[in-house]
């Protein structure tokens, strides 16, 4: 009976092993907290747009901000994969100030930043309805 135990515990973490060893890993997340409630601002839709060589922009994702005012999973990584470019971050806040019944100077809000290399990028935005602000977080 203790060999079974045995071998079933050492089934049950090599099974563990494996799950995170194919967790996807993204290269880009982001954040927005509502400094005029303290609290993330949670369903408010983030667009993330790409240059091209032509210096258009092109979406290339959407999605929305979980309870925690958070997005983890923008673009994709594995060793395969380049993004390096030139990107912008709209954050859709009209929608967001409106479901409170609050007026914003903003309808919403664009961050363009470059990625030069492999590593993680987080870029938050601290909001309030007449003001924000951001910076390259990790």
């Amino acid at each position: 009976m203790r060999k079974i135990l045995t071998l079933f515990t050492l089934f049950a973490l090599l099974s563990t092993i494996h799950v995170f060893s194919q967790e996807k890993q993204y290269q880009l997340s982001s954040h927005i907290l509502d400094i005029n409630t303290g609290y993330p601002a949670k369903d408010v839709k983030i667009s993330l747009s790409k240059m091209n060589n032509a210096s258009q922009w092109t979406v290339i994702d959407e999605k929305v901000t979980d309870t925690n005012g958070r997005v983890k999973d923008f673009l994709p990584q594995n060793d395969k994969s380049d993004n390096k470019g030139i990107y912008k971050l709209t954050f859709h806040t009209e929608p967001y100030f409106k479901s409170q019944d609050k007026s914003s100077f903003y309808p919403f809000i664009e961050v363009v930043f470059e990625i030069k290399d492999d590593s993680h990028y987080h870029v938050p935005i601290t909001l309030s309805p007449y003001g924000y602000s951001t910076y390259r977080g990790n």
